[in-house]
């Protein structure tokens, strides 16, 4: 049987309209998106508490040290970089003219003592003839005033001795005047370290600082056997910390590696900078020797001190966590996501503990900020969408 043309023209008019229909469903239906995932799983997690901006390494002892008067540098022993110990000479400034002065002081004091022990030898003698006349007058064999005589020489004597002995004393005082004299022509090392910067040179004259302007350091001592971290933290955090906690500490240096640490200090008062917040230094001390070995002092660095410990616990990536109650769960049978309320315990940057809302193995949404991501919105994992 024949179909008539205006039947047929329909048809294929349909036809056309079903197709086009086909293809618009096809073209603007819903497309699954593509997310990041993770399992929940037991783990630990800690509450930690970080530096809001970079913290510096810093030596235990550091000495910037320059002579107390102005002179010609004479002697400079050490180098930049060399390792130096304590009471070792860093520098000298020329000191020819105190040199001599102490060493006319030190025999006048030579002369004084002398004399001294001269003037008491003298005074035991006459002490002596004072007691023997004494006995001659009991047998009357001398007069009272010869008696007298022999007592007030002895008693001369013994104040002559004394006179001679505080001259004595005086002397040896000036001896230490002329070495203190001559001690501030030169720099000695206080302490063991490293000579970090040296400022001058062989002949050069330096000048002590004038009041209230600083100058640079003649020697820069640093003592490179101990370190420790200095850390602005946010007012807000430092009444949890506590002097002894642990620490992990990261060095712009050494990339990702973490060091050992633990709080030795909270500072006693508040940083105002203006167009800052308000901070509280905290130092953190370095655990490992070997750690302290590789350090250099000025590094910069930043630290997490760990508040609290939470062993074996349900947690999730803190990137999965949603204003602090929302996950997205992502069902592997139906590839839908469901939006599901949460209850967080501890937590930090890289984990939060789930007190109550998710279950150990289901698979939550790192990547929340796609677009589409929405309660019942079909998806893929990435994973999968490599395959």
């Amino acid at each position: 049987m024949s179909i008539n043309k205006p039947l047929r023209r329909l048809l294929i008019a349909g036809l056309l309209l079903g197709l086009i229909g086909a293809w618009a469903w096809w073209a603007n239906r819903s497309r699954p998106i593509l997310v990041a995932v993770a399992p929940v799983e037991k783990g630990r997690v800690e509450k930690t508490v970080a530096n809001t901006r970079a913290g510096t390494v810093t030596a235990c002892r550091r000495a910037k040290l320059s002579p107390s008067v102005g002179g010609q540098i004479a002697r400079l022993p050490v180098q930049e970089g060399d390792a130096v110990k304590r009471g070792q000479l860093l520098l000298e400034l020329w000191n020819k003219d105190l040199t001599a002065q102490l060493s006319l002081t030190k025999q006048e004091a030579a002369s004084a003592a002398a004399t001294a022990r001269a003037r008491c030898i003298e005074a035991e003698q006459a002490r002596r003839e004072a007691q023997r006349q004494q006995k001659l007058l009991g047998r009357s064999l001398v007069s009272e005033d010869q008696v007298d005589q022999a007592v007030s020489a002895a008693d001369a004597g013994e104040a002559a001795c004394e006179a001679a002995r505080a001259t004595a004393a005086v002397s040896r005082a000036r001896v230490g005047v002329a070495e203190a004299t001559l001690e501030k022509t030169r720099l000695i090392a206080p302490f063991d370290g490293v000579v970090a910067e040296i400022n001058g040179e062989l002949n050069e004259y330096v000048t002590p600082s004038p009041v209230g302007v600083p100058t640079p350091p003649a020697i820069d001592l640093i003592a490179d056997s101990c370190f420790y971290l200095s850390a602005p933290i946010d007012e807000v955090d430092v009444a949890d910390i506590s002097v002894g906690l642990d620490a992990r500490i990261t060095l712009d240096a050494f990339g990702e590696r973490r060091f050992a640490g633990r709080v030795r200090r909270i500072a006693d008062y508040v940083l105002d900078r203006e167009k800052q917040a308000r901070t509280v230094d905290v130092e953190v001390e370095f655990v490992s020797p070997d750690d302290i070995a590789q350090l250099l002092a000025g590094y910069s660095a930043d630290v997490e001190i760990i508040l609290a410990v939470r062993e074996g616990t349900l947690r999730i990536p803190t990137e999965a966590v949603v204003e602090n109650r929302i996950a997205y769960v992502f069902h592997r049978d139906t590839r839908l996501i469901e939006q599901r309320q949460i209850q967080v315990g501890t937590a930090n940057w890289d984990h939060s503990e789930i007190v109550d809302g998710l279950s150990e193995g289901e698979l939550v949404v790192t990547s929340v900020d796609r677009e589409g991501l929405v309660d019942g919105a079909e998806a893929r994992r990435e994973t999968d969408a490599d395959r």
